[in-house]
């Protein structure tokens, strides 16, 4: 009869057996995954905890190729396979095992992580850099222990490769060795901080915000608009300006009068200087000193200076706006002329 029929050492109907057992636990394993992961979505909304979102965002991710992985092993015990077929069914069950065991603490890591920098960018800026970067680490250091564990089960002498991989690994490092630069500066900028995201900076002869921090390279949005990228290594090395951490600014201006102004008036300058300052709101300016500070080529020179309580450069502007309009209008209130550059050429009659 067909039933009877052999293939490969076992009867079709011993087949068809195997092949209705794999398809109970593919279903099997299906129905089980859906109802796990409902409940804890369903438990997840019911409670403050983010471990249970984590659960079910793992077991979301059980991938098909895993499942049937595992179906077709259970339908495979019953049959009696040739040796051959018995190795290389094994093989493809460990690989899915292990590749699904890696994507499961690829997802719960990656969670983790992003949990910890969405609870921490409040606070720190940083913190989506940093969780970058260590994301990198972990997600290489966890799918080079997944592989060399799989490879360990498949009776691969895994001492030998990674004896191997270490000199490899040396002379990768050395033919990469300006990315992994980049890579631990961008470690130090994420440990020292030197700036954050946000940031104001000057770089040589570059202005600008920094938006991104990567892995190899910083973006700045200069203030004209373009974005700017520098190396993460040529970055930490160069002398940065960063005004994101200016907590207060200080304005030097000078004033120049000229040489025929009483002396009178001179004594009266820095006092009319003082005044100007000190008329504007003492929780947002706050003055320092005003003297005479020398004799010019065509001026006598005044030098005031103040503090701005606000880093904001709107501010600044506007206070420095209104502080120049007072000096004039009391210039103007005691006939004290502003210098500008002239010469005056004296002539004499010879006896």
């Amino acid at each position: 009869m067909l039933q009877n029929t052999v293939i490969a050492g076992n009867t079709l109907a011993t087949w068809g057996m195997a092949f209705a057992i794999a398809c109970v636990a593919a279903f099997v394993f299906l129905l089980a995954r859906r109802v796990a992961v409902s409940r804890l979505r369903a438990l997840s909304k019911r409670t403050a905890t983010h471990l249970d979102d984590v659960a079910a965002a793992v077991l979301a991710n059980t991938r098909g190729f895993f499942i049937a992985a595992l179906a077709i092993r259970f339908g495979a015990a019953s049959l009696a396979l040739p040796a051959v077929w018995s190795a290389r069914l094994h093989t493809v069950v460990v690989i899915a095992v292990f590749a699904q065991i890696g994507l499961w603490a690829a997802t719960a890591a990656r969670l983790l992580l992003v949990r910890y920098r969405d609870e921490k960018l409040a606070t720190d800026r940083s913190a989506a850099t940093m969780v970058g970067f260590l994301q990198f680490i972990v997600l290489l250091l966890l799918w080079s222990l997944v592989v060399l564990l799989a490879l360990g089960n498949l009776g691969v002498d895994i001492t030998a490769l990674v004896a191997g991989l270490g000199v490899g690994g040396i002379a990768v490092a050395l033919a990469v060795q300006n990315v992994l630069g980049d890579l631990f500066a961008s470690l130090a900028i994420v440990l020292d901080k030197p700036f954050e995201l946000g940031d104001f900076i000057i770089v040589d002869d570059k202005v600008g915000s920094v938006e991104h921090i990567g892995l190899k390279t910083t973006r700045v949005r200069a203030i004209s608009g373009e974005q700017l990228i520098f190396s993460n290594a040529d970055l930490l090395g160069a002398r940065v300006r960063n005004f994101g951490r200016m907590y207060q600014r200080r304005i030097v201006f000078s004033v120049g009068v000229t040489y025929d102004t009483p002396r009178v008036e001179l004594e009266r300058i820095p006092a009319l200087l003082r005044a100007a300052i000190e008329a504007e709101d003492k929780d947002t300016v706050r003055f320092d000193r005003s003297h005479m500070s020398g004799y010019g080529a065509y001026s006598i020179d005044f030098e005031s200076v103040y503090f701005v309580t606000s880093p904001d450069y709107g501010i600044y502007m506007d206070a420095q706006q209104r502080i120049l309009l007072r000096v004039h209008e009391h210039f103007e209130a005691h006939g004290i002329e502003f210098a500008f550059p002239t010469q005056t050429l004296h002539l004499s009659r010879a006896s």
